[in-house]
C-alpha cells in the first residue's frame, strides 16, 4: 500500500476515538479570503488557515513573519540570513512568485522582482491572516498560482483600550510597541506603532566565498497602521486603514564593503461600505501600495527599486433566493522606478469577477470567473468550480477545479542589461489546479485530509543561448505540484494542538527532478495550555532534505526545529512572557551560503486589557 495513503486511513482512523467529537458546532470563526464574501469555516470549498491574534502573540516579536508561516500547512520558507534579508514564501511547492499577498484587500509586493516582500510586514501591525492554498486568479487575477496570503492589520472596536509591549532578547534584540483602539458614537478607530531592533548575526557563510563577511548583519525597523471609520447609518461605514514599515538591514555582499538596504512598505485604502437595499450591498475601495528598495556599498547609493500600485475596487455582493452572488469591477495601475532606464515602467489591468456560492440541502457549491486585461499582453481569463457534500454535522467533502495565472514582471519584460536582457514576448505562466479533500469539523476539533495536484505551464525561465551569448528569459519550463496535506487544530485532553504534514512532489517535468529549495516531506506540531494565569507552548517543525541546485546533485540536509514559550499574567491586564527558539541548538540552511539562527531567547512583558 502507498504510505501516504496508509497514514491517511490512520489519521482517519485516530479521529473517531479523539474525546469530544459529538460536540455540536457553537460559533463558527468567519473568513473572506475564500470567497471574497464572509463565510463559516466549516463551510468552506477551498483548503484555508487561519492564524489569529494568538498565535501572533505566541509567536513573539523575536519571530518573523515568515517564521510564523513557515510553521502552517503546506508552507515553506527561504531566507538569506537574519531579520529584513530577502526572504520566500512556497506555498505547496509553488515559486516564490507564485504567491499573492494581500494587505486589507490590497495587493502588495514588487512588480520588478514578481514576489511579495514578507520580511518587512511587521507581526506587532497584524490582527489575523488568511491563507487560502490553491488557484485563486478567478478571484485575484495574477500570481494566486500557490495560493493567497492575505494580512489584516488591526482594528478597533468597544471601550476605549491602551496595550503596550516590551521586551529584549539575544543579539541585543529589543523591541517595543504601543497602540490604542476603541469606538464610541459610530467611530471606530484603532492606532498601533512598534520599533523593532537587533545586532543580528553574519547573514552569510564561508560557503558563499563570494559575499562571505563574518561580521553582524544588523536589523531595524518602525512600523505602524491604524484604521478610523464612521457608522452613519445601520450597514453604511466609511473608512480608512494604512500600514507603514521603514527601516534597514545589513546584508554581505562582498568580502570588504559594507552592505545597507533601505526598505519602505506601505499599504492605505478608503472604502465605503453601504447596504444599498435588502439583498445588495456595495463596497467601494481606492488604494494604493508601496514597495520600496535602495541598496548603498559603503553608503553610497547602489541601486533602487520602487514599486506603485493604485488599485481601484467596486465590489456587489447579492443575496439571491438560493445562495449570494457577487460581481467587482476593478484597476490595478502599476509603476517601478528603477537606477535602469527601462523600456516601459508601467502597466495597467482592468478586471471583471463574477462569483456565486449557495447551500442545496447537503449539497455546497462555488463558481468564480474573472477576466484580466493586462496593456503588455492581452487578456487571460481563469474560473473555479467546487462540490461539496455533507455527510453529516461533522464530516463532509469537496473537490474542485481552478485555473490561475502569473504576469511576467517587468525585469523579466524590460530587464536592460546588455549580457541578460528582458523578453517583451514572454507570456503569462498559466495553472491547472485540482484537489478533493474530506473533513471532520466540530465545536472543539478540525480535522482534514487534501489531495492536489497543481499542473503550472510556460514557466519564465533565464536561458543561455550559444548563438547570442545572452541569457535572456523564455516561457520553456513545465511543473507538476502534487501532494497529500494532512491537519488538525483543536482541543485535546485539555491541551490546544495544532498539528499538520506534508507529503509533496514539486517536480520540475522537464528535468524530472524536484525544484530547488522545497522538501517532499515537513510536518510541525503545537502543543500549549493556558491554566489561571499560566500558558505555555511548545512548537516542533520538520523539513526533509532539499536541493540547491535543478540537476538535484547538491542536496541541503533536513532539520527539525524546537521552540518553547511561557507566560504568566501576574496582574489582570499584565503578562511577563519568555520565548525560546531553537532550544536544541540545531545548525541548519534555509538557502545555501547564508545562515540561520542558533539558539535564542527573548523576555517581555505586556499589558493588553480586556484579554
Amino acid at each position: 500500500m502507498n504510505p501516504r495513503f496508509s497514514l491517511t486511513a490512520g489519521v482517519l482512523a485516530l479521529f473517531s476515538v479523539f474525546p469530544g467529537m459529538s460536540a455540536a458546532a457553537s460559533d463558527e470563526v468567519i473568513v473572506v479570503t475564500a470567497s471574497r464574501q464572509p463565510a463559516r469555516t466549516n463551510e468552506l470549498l477551498s483548503d484555508v488557515t487561519l492564524i489569529e491574534r494568538e498565535e501572533i502573540e505566541s509567536a513573539g516579536p523575536s519571530a518573523s513573519l515568515t517564521d510564523l508561516l513557515a510553521r502552517q500547512p503546506g508552507l515553506e520558507i527561504s531566507r538569506n540570513g537574519g531579520f529584513g534579508t530577502t526572504s520566500s514564501v512556497y506555498i505547496r511547492g509553488s515559486n516564490s512568485g507564485h504567491v499573492l499577498l494581500l494587505v486589507d484587500g490590497m495587493r502588495a509586493g514588487s512588480a520588478t522582482t514578481g514576489a511579495p516582500n514578507f520580511a518587512y510586514l511587521p507581526l506587532q501591525q497584524i490582527e489575523r491572516i488568511e491563507i487560502l492554498r490553491g488557484a485563486a486568479s478567478s478571484l485575484y487575477g495574477s500570481d494566486a498560482i500557490g495560493g493567497v496570503i492575505q494580512v489584516f492589520t488591526r482594528k478597533g472596536q468597544g471601550p476605549l483600550r491602551v496595550n503596550a509591549e516590551a521586551g529584549f532578547g539575544s543579539h541585543h534584540t529589543s523591541a517595543v510597541s504601543a497602540g490604542l483602539s476603541g469606538s464610541h458614537q459610530g467611530w471606530s478607530y484603532s492606532l498601533q506603532a512598534a520599533n523593532q531592533r537587533t545586532r543580528g548575526f553574519s547573514a552569510s557563510n564561508a560557503h558563499n566565498s563570494y559575499s562571505f563577511n563574518p561580521d553582524r548583519d544588523g536589523y531595524r525597523s518602525t512600523s505602524a497602521s491604524g484604521s478610523l471609520a464612521y457608522t452613519f447609518a445601520k450597514d453604511q461605514e466609511v473608512g480608512l486603514k494604512f500600514l507603514y514599515a521603514d527601516g534597514w538591514n545589513d546584508y554581505d555582499g562582498g568580502p570588504t564593503s559594507d552592505y545597507r538596504q533601505d526598505q519602505r512598505l506601505s499599504a492605505f485604502h478608503l472604502y465605503s461600505f453601504n447596504r444599498l437595499n435588502s439583498f445588495w450591498t456595495s463596497t467601494l475601495r481606492l488604494g494604493q501600495s508601496v514597495d520600496d528598495s535602495r541598496n548603498y556599498r559603503d553608503h553610497q547609493d547602489d541601486g533602487k527599486f520602487r514599486t506603485r500600485q493604485t488599485q481601484y475596487q467596486w465590489q456587489n455582493d447579492f443575496r439571491l433566493p438560493v445562495g449570494s452572488a457577487l460581481l467587482a469591477l476593478e484597476r490595478l495601475e502599476e509603476k517601478v522606478s528603477t537606477n535602469d532606464v527601462l523600456e516601459r515602467n508601467k502597466r495597467h489591468i482592468d478586471s471583471i469577477v463574477a462569483g456565486w456560492r449557495g447551500n442545496f440541502d447537503a449539497h455546497r457549491l462555488q463558481f468564480d470567473l474573472r477576466r484580466d486585461k493586462n496593456s503588455q499582453y492581452g487578456g487571460k481569463t481563469t474560473g473555479f468550480a467546487s462540490y461539496g457534500y455533507q455527510f453529516s454535522a461533522a464530516w463532509r467533502a469537496n473537490v474542485s477545479y481552478g485555473t490561475a495565472f502569473k504576469a511576467p514582471s517587468f525585469n523579466d519584460l524590460y530587464y536592460p542589461d546588455p549580457w541578460m536582457p528582458g523578453n517583451p514576448n514572454l507570456k503569462p505562466e498559466t495553472a491547472k489546479n485540482k484537489e478533493v479533500a474530506l473533513h471532520y469539523q466540530t465545536g472543539a476539533h478540525h480535522a482534514s485530509v487534501t489531495a492536489y495536484q497543481n499542473d503550472v505551464s510556460n514557466l519564465i525561465g533565464w536561458i543561455y543561448d550559444p548563438n547570442t551569448s545572452l541569457f535572456q528569459p523564455q516561457n520553456v519550463n513545465e511543473a507538476r505540484l502534487r501532494g497529500l496535506t494532512l491537519a488538525y487544530e483543536g482541543h485535546l485532553w485539555d491541551l490546544d494542538v495544532k498539528a499538520s504534514a506534508d507529503f509533496q512532489d514539486p517536480r520540475d517535468r522537464e528535468l524530472d527532478k524536484t525544484l530547488t529549495n522545497r522538501s517532499r516531506r515537513h510536518a510541525s506540531l503545537s502543543v500549549g495550555q493556558r491554566s489561571g494565569p499560566f500558558d505555555w507552548n511548545v512548537e516542533w517543525q520538520a523539513h526533509g532534505r532539499r536541493y540547491r541546485n535543478a540537476a538535484n546533485t547538491l542536496d541541503q540536509g533536513g532539520y527539525a526545529l524546537l521552540n518553547l514559550q511561557a507566560g504568566y499574567r501576574f496582574a489582570p491586564d499584565w503578562t511577563v512572557f519568555v520565548r525560546a527558539n531553537n532550544v536544541l541548538d540545531k545548525k541548519y540552511t534555509l538557502a545555501y551560503g547564508y545562515n540561520t539562527d542558533g539558539a535564542n531567547f527573548f523576555v517581555g512583558v505586556r499589558y493588553a486589557p480586556g484579554k
